[in-house]
């Protein structure tokens, strides 16, 4: 653990949310991103946002998420493939560097990027590896904490500030700032180097998805496939 308090993978992150035209990931087109780094204060340094042009129109639904419409990405969206391209980079450089890469429910975000990288004939991530998710993470740490596991109700839990819900660089930072704070209270749980905390990851999101299935069936309701798969489906 560091003089932060912070065990040492919460140091410096990196921070990663999408903006989507829907939730299928392999239809979904993404339409803004932002990565950045989170200093141990959770101050953000060297943050990059694309607004993107998809190619394909933004259903309303999703416009009432996130409020980018069809005509504001045509008119000041950047090409999707270019964007891809560089979202992939700036991602696999922290990676490489062995920084942790923070996403609130990973596994939307990557499954999407890595369908994302194949629409465009790109490489996609090979088993990106170290990712933070704070949802899993919370999960494994406080079981049986009653309430949603949104990002907003996270961010209430652990003190975050969340503004502007839903706007790819606010969740991003808030997912880091409350992965940093659950790394802080739950130091000695946590303290473990980032690549071993994925791969713990790997099998709590195993874990805590059959459980989920498990709960489904005895309601008599449909079970997800895939579901558990981590960080990408």
């Amino acid at each position: 653990m560091s003089n932060t308090g912070l065990p040492e993978w919460a140091n410096v992150l990196a921070v990663f949310d999408t903006e989507t035209t829907g939730i299928q990931p392999d239809t979904t087109r993404i339409v803004s991103a932002h990565v950045s780094v989170l200093n141990p204060y959770g101050e953000v340094e060297d943050r990059t946002d694309w607004l993107i042009n998809c190619g394909i129109d933004i259903p309303e639904q999703a416009t009432a998420v996130h409020g980018i419409t069809t005509e504001r990405m045509r008119a000041e969206g950047a090409p999707a493939a270019d964007s891809v391209f560089e979202i992939l980079t700036k991602i696999q450089a922290f990676l490489n560097a062995g920084i942790g890469v923070v996403a609130y429910n990973a596994a939307y975000d990557f499954t999407i990027l890595d369908r994302e990288a194949k629409r465009y004939g790109f490489d996609p991530l090979e088993l990106p590896r170290p990712i933070i998710d704070p949802l899993i993470i919370d999960k494994q740490v406080d079981k049986y904490r009653k309430g949603k596991r949104t990002l907003e109700a996270a961010s209430a839990h652990y003190g975050v500030e969340l503004i502007d819900a839903h706007d790819a660089s606010a969740d991003a930072i808030a997912a880091g700032r409350v992965a940093q704070a659950i790394g802080k209270k739950y130091a000695a749980d946590l303290a473990y180097p980032a690549t071993e905390l994925h791969d713990l990851q790997v099998v709590w999101a195993q874990e805590q998805a059959e459980s989920y299935a498990n709960w489904r069936r005895s309601q008599n309701l449909p079970v997800y496939p895939g579901d558990g798969l981590w960080p990408v489906r």
